[in-house]
This record gives C-alpha cells, structure tokens and sequence, in this order.
C-alpha cells in the first residue's frame, strides 16, 4: 500500500498547535504521525490524499499567530518488513488460554487455544494493543454464528473466532498482499473451509449475502465512521459490534455515531493510549 508522507512545519512551534493540527488532519484522513522539531510527519494512504481538503485544514486552522507549512512526498518504498519476516515474534499469550506464535517461535506450553501466523507484518499478530484487546473480548463472547471481518489483516480475528466456535467468518481487505495472507493463515491453522477472504472496501459487503451475528472491525477513526452505515447493515437482531484501532480520545465520536443507529454500548477496553468498544444491536 502507497502512503504520502507530508512535512507540517509550525511557526512559532507549540504542542498545543502540533495536538490540533494532527487532530484536523486526522478528520482529513491521515492516519499517523510522528513528531519533529518544528511540527509534524503525516502519514496518508496516496488513495486518500485530497489537496483541497489539507489546504482547507491550513486555512481554518484555530491559531491566528500561527503559520503552517507543508511539503509532500511519496513515503520512503523499502522493505518496512525485511527484519520482522527474518525475526518474527515472541509467542504471546492472552487471557492466559490463548496463544499467538509464529512458525519460528514454537510455544513452549500449549494453551486451551493457538493461533499460528505467517506475518509479514507486525500489525495483526498480536503484538498490537488492538488485536490483543479484540482477542480478549472474543474470549469473553465465544462467537457463534456468522462473523464478519472488517478490514481482515492477517485474519487473526477471524480465526480466532472460529476457534472459539463461529461457524463461519468473511473478512474483506483493501490491501491484496493481507487478503491472500488471511487466506494462507486460515489454512495453517485448519480453518479455512469456513473462511472467505475478500479483496476491496466497505462496498464489497453489497455482493455479501446476508447477516451476521458478530461485525468486528480493527481500522482507523476515519473509516470505522465512514463505514459504520456498512457494518449495521450486515448485523442481524441482536448482533455485536467490536471496533477498535483508534485512540482513547476518539470513543466519544464513535459512541455517539454508534448510537444514532441504535447501537448500545456494551463494553469499553483501553491498552495504553488504544481503545476497544463493544456495541449491542
């Protein structure tokens, strides 16, 4: 996946103006950040990226005495992964009965349920504060039914749920590289007769027949709001909704979209400065 990486620069430079300068740009589809010395690097997929809507930030930013600049490039293309697909990761444990591990890091125990990934990728092993809380409250749910896999990564959470007794689990992906490896993962681990991998956004769930009693998804504020009207449509009476991939300062703008479709919140995690929510249809 391409990303642009665009140089903020802030003058006179605050931590007040560099808070909300990362917060309007979030509204505007960046998904991380990172600080320097005179303002910010933000990341955005180059699929995302609207001119007018960052120069409509600078514009109405809340700062008169402020000035912000910004240069945009293309991100730096290597090989992110090179040292975690030769390294791997640690086998970890959740919940005390359920572990995660990679083919190079076999456990040394065997919990009530493991899960093994082929990751080219940190995120969605595990390693993640999101996943892990996802996992957790999985644990909590033992899923039964139809799953739904918004945003599938390496299709962890599908497969956990499976292995804790869902019937059967479709995840759709943005990304063809984590769609084909959800693919793969449900085969190591025996589950992929009752998983579907899909390739596309929030719009494939038109072509998904049906549905389901548990709707997960583990992506950024943005697309979980933007998309919030897709998942609703696919939960059935009394169906669950776990979302997760945001900050803490992001729940009450997800609590109060959540409810302007009858969603009721049920449970609320928080792992460092991460957030897991849990709805009730």
């Amino acid at each position: 996946m391409k990303y642009f990486e665009v140089e903020f620069t802030i003058l006179p430079y605050s931590a007040d103006a560099s808070d909300v300068l990362a917060a309007m740009a979030g509204e505007a589809g960046f998904e991380t950040f990172e600080e320097t010395e005179t303002g910010l690097k933000g990341y955005i997929q180059q699929s995302l990226y609207d001119a007018s809507s960052l120069q409509t930030v600078i514009e109405d930013f809340p700062f008169e005495s402020i000035t912000i600049s910004y240069e945009v490039k293309e991100a730096e293309d290597r090989d992110w992964n090179e040292q975690w697909e030769q390294e791997g990761f640690e086998p970890i444990i959740i919940a005390d009965n359920l572990m995660i591990h990679d083919g190079r890091h076999l456990p040394d125990i065997t919990p009530d349920i493991t899960i093994e990934i082929d990751a080219k990728l940190a995120f969605g092993t595990g390693t993640h504060e999101t996943t892990r809380m996802i996992c957790s409250t999985l644990l909590e749910l033992h899923p039964k039914g139809r799953v739904l896999d918004c945003g599938t990564g390496t299709g962890i959470l599908s497969i956990c749920a499976l292995k804790l007794g869902a019937k059967e689990a479709i995840g759709y992906d943005i990304d063809e590289w984590s769609a084909d490896n959800a693919r793969h993962n449900a085969v190591i681990n025996q589950v992929d007769d009752q998983f579907t991998s899909l390739l596309g956004d929030a719009s494939i769930l038109n072509k998904v027949e049906g549905t389901f009693d548990l709707v997960m998804a583990n992506i950024n504020r943005n697309i979980l709001l933007n998309d919030m009207p897709q998942f609703v449509s696919k939960m059935n009476a009394q169906a669950i909704l776990i979302l997760s991939g945001f900050y803490t300062d992001d729940c009450q703008l997800l609590i109060e979209k959540a409810q302007t479709f009858g969603l009721t919140l049920q449970q609320q995690k928080e792992d460092q400065q991460w957030a897991c929510l849990v709805f009730k249809r």
